[in-house]
């Protein structure tokens, strides 16, 4: 019921908001244009459903690699670095890391898709520290006594008690990834912040609805996939 209720939710929004222009020229008759037609709801949402995807799948691959690295003997040096980096990184507004992104790459997707990496990295990073550090010594200790060599005691004792923090992070990250990369519009990405963008600039708070609608039930609907699969793992695992 957790993925079914929102992703009914934006199914309705999908189908019903490309014919409810009645309803936004009722809530604001000043407007000549109250609906937003110049992309499809769906295509924009598709959009930003696949940027969303692309970078929270590098952001976990690398914060997931680099937690790992950090909390092994020969990278313990570079803990408290990884530690202090995810947690001022998290200070960092992600309009920031767009501006910065932006000179080096340009508009367009490419700058919104790197500050969606570079954000997204920090939460599963610090969660994936904060997993494998809580593991119990028992369990390792019991792994090393029945000959565990250290791949397969990451892989079948270390990564399976972490799951938990470590999907949180995941989730984090792919919710902060729905919602910043609404921001990417901005930029020239094609989002659903295109019609939020628009409504701002052009005094059109009916596109800024219509916008908004869509990515919140976007926003909960990964996350509600996305528990759906943490509970699916920790099942299996």
């Amino acid at each position: 019921m957790r993925v079914v209720a929102p992703l009914a939710v934006l199914v309705l929004l999908l189908l019903g908001l490309p014919h409810a222009a009645g309803w936004f020229h009722a809530w604001q008759p000043q407007l000549s244009h109250p609906l937003y037609t110049r992309t499809s709801f769906l295509a924009l949402t598709l959009a930003h459903l696949g940027l969303v995807a692309a970078a929270t799948s590098v952001a976990v691959a690398v914060g997931l690699g680099l937690g790992i690295v950090a909390t092994r003997p020969a990278g313990r040096s570079l803990l408290p670095t990884v530690r202090a980096v995810a947690v001022i990184g998290q200070t960092v507004p992600p309009v920031a890391v767009l501006a910065i992104a932006v000179p080096l790459l340009g508009f367009g997707a490419a700058p919104t898709l790197l500050a969606l990496v570079l954000y997204g990295v920090l939460p599963v990073l610090g969660q994936t520290v904060a997993g494998l550090d809580q593991v119990s010594p028992a369990a390792l200790h019991a792994a090393d006594g029945m000959g565990y060599g250290r791949w397969r005691r990451l892989l079948d004792v270390e990564l399976p008690l972490a799951a938990g923090p470590v999907m949180a992070g995941v989730r984090l990250s792919a919710i902060v990834g729905v919602g910043t990369a609404t921001i990417g519009s901005a930029v020239g990405a094609t989002t659903l912040g295109s019609p939020i963008v628009e409504g701002l600039v052009g005094n059109n708070p009916a596109y800024v609805v219509q916008g908004a609608l869509l990515v919140g039930a976007l926003a909960l609907t990964v996350d509600g996939a996305l528990a759906v699969l943490e509970r699916r793992l920790r099942r299996a695992l």
